[in-house]
């Protein structure tokens, strides 16, 4: 996700990590990293931040 600036595959990482896989279905995985971007804006790149009012929308 870093070397491409592309946070689509902050979502894929997410979904291969055995156990989120193995706890969250991949609508829940979405929904967790929405949720972690949101809270870590501040502290994130800002090609991977997400709109604050998209997510509470």
């Amino acid at each position: 996700a870093l070397v491409n600036e592309n946070r689509e595959h902050l979502y894929h990482a997410a979904m291969m990590d055995p156990h989120t896989a193995a706890e969250l279905d991949l609508d829940q995985i979405w929904s967790l990293v929405d949720d972690l971007l949101v809270a870590h804006h501040d502290w994130i790149p800002e090609w991977a931040r997400i709109a604050r009012q998209a997510r509470t929308a």
